[in-house]
C-alpha cells in the first residue's frame, strides 16, 4: 500500500513515536515563524531557556498584526523582536512588508519541509506542499531550540478534485463549499490531502487560498502536491533550485475521500458568525452592503487583486460603499502599481490599506453599528471586527468588487468583465531589502510594557474552587482573549488579563482573581469545540494568570489543548455530554486525587453545590501528563 503525501512528509521527519493514526508522535521542524502579536511573548519564551541562537534551519519574526502603533506599547515590542532577532539568529521582517502568510509563501517556504508558526493560519503554506501546522509560540520556541514537535499523527481525508472553476468561481468558493460539507469541528487531529486531475488547474496562491481556511475546519493542516505549477511559481519567485516533486502514491489510501467537481461549483459567501454557516451568494443578491475590504493572509495575492481590479475597471463603488484594498506584501504591491492596477483600484473609490493583517484581527476599518460588511478574510466570528453589532459574511474577490459597485450582495458571475486571461506572472518583481538578516551585535532591548512569562506552579494535591464561567460551544479564542485593541498589551500580562472574555463575560477578570486571591482554583465549563480560531496561547496564558487550573469541555480544539497543557491547566473531556448540562457558573467544584488521575487519565469531578461525581477524561498526551504535573513546559526547560 502507497502511502499518502502526508505520510510521505511525517516519515522523513519522524524523530518518535509510530506513524499510526492516533498515536503520538515527535517530529522534527524545519522551518519556524512567529508574528508580532505572538512573537513576543514566545521570543520571551525562547529567551528563557538560555540558548544562545536559533538550531532549525530558518527561523524567520514578521510584524504584520500591531503595525497600528497607538502609544508606544506595538513601538517597543517591534524593537524587541528586531533585537532579539538579531541577537538569537532570526531573519526579521520588518513592518510593511507584509503577511506572514503572504510573505513566507512566496520567499521560503518550499516543498517536503515542516513548518510551525505562531499563527493557525501558517497552513496556507501547504499550498506549495510544506507540511505545515500552528501552534503557541511556546511549541514554536521549543521548535527553534531544536526541539521536535508533538502531535498526534493525524487522520487524511483525500480531497478528490476533477473539473475546473468556472469565470468568476474562485478558489475561495472551493473553501467554502469543504466547510459547508466538513464544519467547524470534529476534524481534530486531521489532514486535508488535495488530489486528482483538477489540483492542476489551480495555481499556487490559488492553492494556498483553500490550505489557508482549512485552518476554520479545525484541521491539522492542509497539503497540495508539488508539481510542475508548484516549479512555475518557485521560478517566477527565483527559488527554482528548492523544487522538489511531492505527491501521494498512486495506490495511497486514505481515511476519506470527499469528491469536488470544481466545474459545478458557484460563489458562495460564509454568513454570521461562522466561517462554517455557508450560503449560495445568489441566495443573498439584493442585501445592502455598507462595506468591502478586499485583502489578509486569505485572498491578498496578486492575482486576487488583478481579478478584483478587472471587474472594478471603469465603475466605481456605490455611494453607500466603503471599499478598502489591502496588498498581501510589498512584493504584490510592487507588482500591482508597475502595471496599473493600482491605479484601476484607486479611481473606482478604494483606499489602499497597508500590507497587513489590519482589518481581518479588527485591528482598525471596524463596520459602522448594525452594517453588513463583505471580506475576502478567513474569520467572521462575533465581534472580531471590533463591532459587535456589524454583520460579516466572507467571500472571494470577484464576488467582493463586484459588489462594492452596486452596494448590495451580487454575483459577480453577471459582471461583464473578462477575467479569463489573468494568469500567474513568469516572474515576480524579487526585492528583499525589507529583510533585516542577523549580524549576532544588537543588544536586546525592551520596552516597559514588556514582561517576563509568567509560570504557573506544579500540579496541587487539591484542586478546588468554582465554576468561574459557563460557556456554550464553539467559543473561540477570539471570544477568551480580544484581539484588535488590546493587542498591544499581549507582552502585558497583567493588564492583558483584564480584558479575559471580554465580550463573553466582561466579569470574569475580577471573579476570578478573586477566587484566586482566596487561594482558590478556578474552573471552566464549555461546551464542544472549545478554543477554535486562533492559536493565540494568551487564551490559555491569562487565565492560567487569573488562576484557572482546569477547563471542562464537551470538546477542545487542537491549538488551545496544546496551550492549555503548555501553561499548566487541565483539559477534561465530560464522558458523557449530557453532564455539562449539570452544572451552573458559580457551584463549587473539587477535582478528587488530582495527581493519581493525571496518571490514569480519568477524572471525577465534584460539584460540591449540587452534590454529583461527574467522570472525565484528561486529554493529553503521556509526554503532557508530565507537563501537566509540572505546572507547565517552562517549568519543565527551567528545572
Amino acid at each position: 500500500m502507497g502511502l499518502t503525501e502526508c505520510y510521505k512528509i511525517l516519515s522523513a521527519h519522524l524523530v518518535e513515536g509510530t506513524l499510526k493514526a492516533g498515536e503520538s508522535i515527535k517530529i522534527r521542524i524545519d522551518q519556524t515563524l512567529t508574528q508580532d502579536a505572538t512573537g513576543t511573548m514566545a521570543y520571551l519564551e525562547f529567551e528563557s531557556m538560555k540558548i544562545d541562537k536559533v538550531r532549525n534551519e530558518l527561523a524567520v519574526s514578521y510584524v504584520d498584526h500591531n503595525t497600528v502603533q497607538v502609544g508606544f506599547e506595538n513601538a517597543d515590542d517591534h524593537e524587541y523582536l528586531r533585537t532579539v532577532a538579531d541577537s538569537k539568529g532570526v531573519i526579521y521582517s520588518r513592518a510593511g512588508n507584509g503577511i506572514c502568510h503572504q510573505v513566507h509563501l512566496e520567499r521560503f517556504a518550499l516543498p517536503g519541509k515542516t513548518l510551525l508558526g505562531s499563527d493557525s493560519h501558517t497552513p496556507t503554506a501547504g499550498g506549495i506542499g510544506s507540511f505545515a501546522a500552528g501552534a503557541g509560540g511556546l511549541d514554536v520556541a521549543l521548535a527553534m531550540a531544536g526541539v521536535p514537535f508533538q502531535i498526534i499523527a493525524p487522520r487524511v481525508v483525500g480531497i478528490h478534485l476533477t473539473g475546473h472553476l468556472q469565470p468568476f468561481v474562485s478558489a475561495k468558493d472551493v473553501i467554502l463549499h469543504v466547510l459547508s460539507h466538513f464544519g467547524v469541528k470534529g476534524n481534530v487531529n486531521t489532514v486535508f490531502e488535495y488530489f486528482g486531475d483538477g489540483v492542476r488547474t489551480l495555481s499556487v496562491p490559488e492553492r494556498a487560498t483553500i490550505a489557508n481556511m482549512g485552518a476554520e475546519c479545525g484541521v491539522t493542516t492542509s497539503l497540495f502536491p508539488s508539481d510542475e505549477n508548484t516549479l512555475a511559481f518557485l521560478k517566477a519567485q527565483g527559488r527554482e533550485n528548492g523544487y522538489v516533486p511531492l505527491m501521494a502514491d498512486a495506490d495511497a489510501v486514505y481515511d476519506e475521500v470527499f469528491d469536488i467537481d470544481l466545474s459545478s461549483l458557484e460563489p458562495l459567501v460564509a454568513c454570521p458568525h461562522s466561517p462554517g454557516n455557508i450560503k449560495k451568494v445568489k441566495e443573498l443578491e439584493g442585501m445592502a452592503v455598507n462595506q468591502v475590504l478586499i485583502g489578509s493572509c486569505t485572498n491578498s495575492s496578486y492575482m486576487d487583486l488583478k481579478k478584483a481590479a478587472a471587474i472594478l475597471e471603469g465603475k466605481h463603488i456605490a455611494p453607500s460603499v466603503s471599499l478598502g484594498v489591502a496588498p498581501g506584501s510589498r512584493e504584490v504591491l510592487l507588482m500591482i502599481t508597475e502595471d496599473g492596477t493600482l491605479e484601476t483600484l484607486i479611481r473606482a473609490g478604494a483606499r489602499i490599506l497597508e500590507s497587513a493583517c489590519g482589518f481581518c484581527i479588527g485591528n482598525h476599518q471596524s463596520p459602522g453599528t448594525e452594517s453588513v460588511s463583505l471580506r475576502t478574510s478567513n474569520r467572521n466570528f462575533y465581534a472580531r471586527s471590533g463591532t459587535a453589532s456589524a454583520n460579516l459574511y466572507l467571500v472571494s474577490p470577484e464576488t467582493a468588487a463586484f459588489s462594492a459597485i452596486s452596494g448590495t450582495f451580487s454575483d459577480p458571475r453577471k459582471s461583464d468583465s473578462d477575467i479569463s486571461e489573468i494568469k500567474m506572472p513568469e516572474r515576480f518583481i524579487i526585492d528583499d531589502s525589507m529583510f533585516i538578516m542577523p549580524t549576532f551585535s544588537e543588544a536586546i532591548r525592551r520596552g516597559p510594557n514588556i514582561g517576563e512569562p509568567p509560570r504557573n506552579t506544579p500540579l496541587p494535591e487539591t484542586v478546588k474552587g468554582h465554576a468561574v464561567i459557563k460557556v456554550g460551544e464553539k467559543i473561540t479564542t477570539d471570544h477568551i482573549m480580544p484581539a484588535g485593541a488590546r493587542l498591544k498589551y499581549r507582552s502585558n500580562i497583567p493588564r492583558y488579563s483584564e480584558f479575559v472574555f471580554e465580550s463573553v463575560d466582561p466579569e470574569f477578570p475580577s471573579h476570578a482573581a478573586s477566587y484566586r486571591d482566596q487561594g482558590e482554583s478556578g474552573f471552566i465549563i464549555a461546551g464542544a469545540s472549545y478554543g477554535q480560531g486562533s492559536s493565540r496561547e494568551h487564551a490559555a496564558i491569562c487565565p492560567m494568570y487569573l488562576g484557572i487550573r482546569a477547563v471542562c469541555a464537551v470538546s477542545i480544539e487542537r491549538i488551545h489543548q496544546a496551550n492549555l497543557c503548555n501553561f499548566g491547566i487541565l483539559p477534561l473531556l465530560f464522558k458523557d455530554e449530557k453532564d455539562y448540562e449539570k452544572i451552573d457558573q458559580g457551584d463549587e467544584l473539587e477535582l478528587t486525587d488530582p495527581l493519581s488521575s493525571v496518571a490514569t487519565g480519568e477524572f471525577t469531578l465534584h460539584d460540591i453545590t449540587k452534590d454529583l461525581l461527574i467522570p472525565m477524561t484528561l486529554f493529553a498526551s503521556e509526554d503532557q501528563k508530565k507537563t501537566l504535573l509540572a505546572g507547565g513546559k517552562l517549568n519543565e526547560v527551567r528545572s
